[in-house]
């Protein structure tokens, strides 16, 4: 079993940075997948970057490639997600989810993902 607690959202103005973390409870190094998703409201949850069993495989959703950069770091059980230039339709509450035995074809759906935390709200306004 493995839990994961979010951090680092906030409120920040158009243009803005934030860098949101995923801790776990327990080793999430290889053969984990951890990806980050958002949900707004009235929206279903998207997969927005994730890692596929390792630091070195990572994958971004259109929206965000370019701007968004996720790492990992196995020895602190934590993955980042950096979001630099954020726009209001950032806005969302983010989750980090994982799964020890995911397949590539299934790193963008949410259903396929065993633990996932809280959640922590990410706001874009000005």
């Amino acid at each position: 079993q493995v839990q994961l607690v979010e951090s680092g959202g906030g409120l920040v103005p158009p243009g803005g940075s934030l860098r949101l973390s995923c801790k776990a409870s327990g080793r999430i190094d290889y053969p984990y997948t951890v990806s980050w998703f958002r949900q707004a409201p009235g929206n279903e949850r998207e997969f927005v970057a994730g890692t596929f069993r390792s630091a070195s495989n990572t994958y971004y959703s259109d929206s965000v490639k370019g701007r968004f950069t996720v790492s990992r770091d196995n020895a602190k059980s934590t993955v980042y997600l950096q979001m630099n230039n954020l726009k209001r339709e950032d806005t969302a509450v983010y989750y980090c989810a994982a799964d020890r035995q995911l397949i590539l074809n299934s790193l963008r759906l949410p259903s396929q993902y065993d633990y996932w935390g809280q959640g922590t709200p990410v706001t874009v306004s000005s």
